[in-house]
């Protein structure tokens, strides 16, 4: 499994030969400019929620590639209405995909369509795949939720938001990173913009005096598990 940062909370996930985009907020990311939208593979989609900053590529992406987007109901919705192809879930439920399992599981944060219409309830994902396992939480607060998913779930990496404001920031990833036992973290959502900026270096030596691991991968690096 090859985790690659596409910038914000975009991520690309090779898992075999198949290719995730999770979250795709590329053209408009100044901050991503070494990363070329048009050239982007992808068999699926997943999308945590509707705002803006997660959904701004979807449709090009997935009319170019056919794509299949995978998300709450509302929002898988939205795009089979646009012509697009869709797997629509909800909390809670999973389903075997060809990668792997996936499971949709809480988030607490909102979601609407830049148009201001519904966009279903926010969420994130655990997908078992290629013997390896992955949390994507999305924009979220910290939730006693977490909790749920080491009962079934044993993590090898969890992909969590730090960049406060908007979502947990660095403290409380700290606390939801024993929630899912996993010690191994990705941060995301962050330094996109001012009200989401972080010391680096004081948020890795918190993580690392608390026997934990923060990667913050540059735009367009790789990790692999």
């Amino acid at each position: 499994m090859k985790i690659t940062f596409l910038g914000h909370a975009s991520l690309q996930i090779n898992i075999g030969d198949i290719t995730i985009l999770v979250d795709p907020f590329i053209s408009g990311n100044p901050k991503a400019a070494n990363i070329n939208v048009d050239e982007l593979k992808a068999d699926y989609i997943l999308l945590t929620h509707a705002h803006q900053d997660h959904i701004l590529d979807v449709e090009a992406i997935a009319k170019r590639t056919e794509a299949v987007i995978v998300s709450n109901y509302e929002i898988v919705t939205h795009y089979q209405n646009k012509g697009l192809e869709g797997h629509p879930m909800n909390h809670g439920g999973n389903w075997d995909f060809e990668f792997g399992k996936l499971k949709y599981v809480n988030a607490i944060h909102t979601s609407s369509f830049p148009d201001g219409s519904y966009g279903g309830q926010p969420g994130g994902f655990v997908i078992e795949g290629e013997h390896k396992n992955l949390y994507i939480a999305g924009d979220t607060a910290l939730t006693y939720d977490m909790k749920l998913i080491p009962l079934q779930t044993k993590l090898d990496l969890a992909i969590l938001p730090i960049g406060d404001n908007f979502t947990m920031g660095i403290d409380d990833a700290l606390i939801a990173a024993d929630f899912v036992e996993c010690d191994k973290i990705l941060g995301y959502h962050f330094d996109t913009f001012g009200y989401i900026e972080i010391d680096h270096e004081n948020a890795k030596r918190k993580f690392f005096k608390n026997d934990k691991d923060l990667m913050l991968l540059e735009i367009g690096e790789s990790l692999e598990l």
